[in-house]
């Protein structure tokens, strides 16, 4: 395989080829992940018919089993498949087919050991390198056999492609390469690439082509994020290669997805800094993703509604298919009474159309021992497989009356790769860091989901936005833009006319301090932001001790508190809504508002305690005309449009404790069939959960 086909522009030409007419069946799919290789008895036709009981639609096989479904070379064993095929079809079930390249065969290393990114190290999954011409002629093979093979049966319904894809890491000398090759196709000189990146510093002047040293070592972040970027690209090429495979083979009308995974933090926690998900999603027909959280009493749905906020923004408010949640997971992420139908609806409530568990049954093998699926090790039914039959059946009933539910949010949290890779080369450290050796620093996640999750618990919906969206900005009327580190003046400025169009922007501290090549910008800072914004400012530290003076959100002395990072503002034009206060530092502005155009702009030059972030959020929609419900976390309501065009509400309660809330609109409550109206209380049980659907069509 040349390298031009595994390191030229192919994506765009592939994305180019997604399926016309491929579609999810027009219900609410509830399914899990299925592996009749792994079960330690012949029983697919008994789990079948436990699914089918359950109202299982659908389940996920064969991504993990490369080395059973080719054992050697052009070898195929399409035995397993094709029992569970048969299973599935008899209780009619349907089949999502996984291309099985995430986890390479014996024989493939032993002839190739090149393709391992730790050589001599086989075992760990995801251990190869994706641009490998060998592992990428063994993958077409296995994948075009393996679709030929299944694609005209009944049952199957949409392929997914690889599993949680990444670059992972992939920077052996051809990759090295490709990714020289790919600066001279981008820059006109090494001057001028010298001069961007700032590769005077230590000597890394670069000046000959012959020269580029390996980036494994770089210690200019300008360098190293250029060379993340690059390796986005592979996994956003690698993926449209495989999905033009697919196509290529499959019967019209099935669908191709992946189940993108987010930042890990022991759970799924923030934006993939290993993927560009809107740019790699454009060669899909559906996307998809993985979803962990906590559990028991950590369960708070913030990580349900993230990740589906970000999987429903990949395709411009698209409903997406959640390919892998917990059923129990983790020892301590076994549910509590409940908490299984209020994790599932929750789901829902962000536009997921497609709920299903990782996986049917216990794990009894290897890594993932003591990860525990729907069934225990017995494979008997349990509490969690009874709770997982109410779901199914209100599924069954509901499902094509809730399916393709759409949202129209009025605000947009704005989200970077680039601004993620440069503000994690310069993590925060912080003085909780300094005194405890157990905190990390900030990472460029945590400031996103801390201004994330101030919205969430308002119930203040939103899309999640990125340089690579194709969403038009002008239909939100608040743009909330934590930590744009790096970007492009063109990217600033577009941001800036969305207030002076009207909108309400708020950036938050560390906003365009560096350009797109991470390098700092030679400006009053924060750049481009700063006319806008009506705010500069040159001294900025990490605080102790540190309040707002006067207290001027109403949050309390434990609560009025600057943390990680401020800046010392001066106003140009900006009015100053809060100032530092603090036994050493002058009272510099801490929170300014701007008007610029037609609209405001907030600056604000630290990062908040969590409910000073609420406070700061819901002044800014309220400034911006959204109006902030009077529920709050742990009630969280969610919702949209149906596709008959009536309102709907998930109502869901994140409590131990039973609660009570007013009804939002007249109408049904879906799931117990009685009338609701305004105002009146809808009864919740703790973990529990109601769906309301408005009585009539929206004018």
């Amino acid at each position: 395989m040349s390298r031009s086909r595994l390191f030229g522009s192919v994506a765009a030409v592939l994305i180019a080829t997604s399926s016309a007419g491929a579609q999810v069946p027009q219900t609410i799919l509830y399914g899990a992940a299925y592996y009749d290789e792994y079960t330690p008895v012949d029983r697919v036709d008994e789990d079948a018919r436990l699914m089918k009981a359950a109202g299982i639609t659908v389940v996920r096989i064969a991504e993990s089993t490369w080395g059973t479904l080719e054992p050697q070379p052009n070898v195929f064993n399409f035995t397993p498949i094709d029992r569970t095929l048969a299973a599935m079809n008899r209780e009619g079930i349907k089949v999502i087919i996984g291309t099985p390249t995430y986890a390479v065969p014996t024989w493939l290393a032993r002839q190739h050991p090149d393709i391992l990114l730790q050589p001599g190290a086989y075992g760990p999954r995801q251990n190869m390198d994706i641009t490998n011409p060998h592992c990428r002629a063994a993958a077409e093979r296995v994948i075009a056999a393996l679709i030929a093979h299944v694609k005209d049966d009944p049952a199957v319904i949409g392929y997914q492609v690889d599993n949680e894809t990444k670059s992972f890491g992939t920077s052996g000398p051809n990759v090295q390469a490709a990714f020289v090759a790919a600066l001279k196709r981008k820059w006109s000189s090494l001057d001028e690439l010298n001069k961007a990146w700032g590769l005077d510093y230590w000597s890394n002047r670069i000046n000959s082509w012959d020269d580029f040293p390996s980036v494994n070592a770089s210690i200019n972040a300008s360098l190293t994020n250029a060379f993340q970027a690059f390796q986005r690209g592979l996994v956003t090429d690698f993926l449209a290669w495989q999905a033009d495979l697919v196509r290529r083979h499959a019967r019209p009308g099935q669908f191709v997805t992946q189940n993108f995974d987010l930042d890990w933090r022991g759970y799924s926690y923030g934006i993939q800094p290993d993927v560009n998900h809107w740019e790699a999603a454009k060669a899909l027909d559906v996307a998809g993703i993985d979803i962990y959280h906590p559990s028991q009493e950590k369960l708070t749905g913030t990580e349900i509604a993230f990740g589906g906020d970000v999987a429903r923004s990949l395709r411009g408010g698209e409903n997406y298919l959640v390919i892998e949640t917990q059923a129990q997971g983790f020892p301590e992420w076994t549910p509590f009474p409940g908490q299984l139908r209020l994790q599932a609806f929750s789901h829902l409530a962000s536009g997921a159309k497609m709920v299903e568990y990782w996986h049917w049954a216990t794990t009894t093998n290897a890594f993932e021992t003591y990860w525990r699926g729907l069934l225990t090790q017995d494979y008997k039914p349990n509490p969690v497989y009874d709770e997982a039959k109410t779901i199914g059946a209100d599924l069954k009933r509901l499902g094509p009356k809730l399916a393709d539910m759409k949202k129209k949010n009025r605000v947009a949290l704005y989200v970077s790769n680039a601004a993620l890779s440069a503000f994690d080369s310069f993590k925060i450290n912080t003085h909780d860091f300094k005194a405890n050796a157990d905190r990390k620093p900030v990472t460029y996640n945590e400031v996103v989901r801390g201004f994330y999750d101030a919205l969430y618990r308002q119930n203040i919906e939103v899309d999640l936005i990125s340089p690579s969206s194709t969403v038009p900005l002008d239909q939100y009327k608040l743009i909330v833009v934590p930590a744009l580190y790096a970007a492009s003046d063109a990217e600033i400025a577009k941001l800036n006319e969305c207030a002076k169009a009207g909108a309400h922007v708020l950036y938050s501290f560390k906003n365009g301090f560096s350009d797109e090549n991470t390098k700092v910008r030679f400006a009053a800072q924060p750049g481009g932001i700063a006319q806008a914004a009506g705010v500069t400012y040159q001294l900025f530290t990490v605080p102790e001790g540190v309040s707002l003076a006067g207290d001027p959100f109403g949050v309390g002395a434990v609560d009025n508190k600057a943390r990680w990072w401020m800046e010392m503002l001066t106003p140009t034009t900006a009015t100053v809504v809060a100032r530092y206060q603090s036994p050493s530092w002058p009272a510099a502005a801490a929170v300014t508002r701007n008007s610029w155009g037609a609209g405001e702009v907030t600056y604000v030059g630290f990062m908040p305690t969590d409910a000073l972030a609420e406070k700061i959020l819901a002044d800014a929609a309220t400034r911006a005309g959204i109006d902030v419900p009077a529920a709050h976390w742990p009630i969280v309501v969610r919702g949209g449009t149906l596709s008959n065009g009536h309102p709907v509400r998930y109502v869901l309660n994140y409590s131990a404790a039973a609660r009570a809330t007013p009804a939002m609109m007249n109408g049904t409550e879906l799931l117990g069939g009685r009338a609701v109206t305004r105002g009146k209380p809808i009864d919740l049980l703790a973990w529990g959960v109601a769906i309301l659907e408005g009585e009539s069509a929206a004018p």
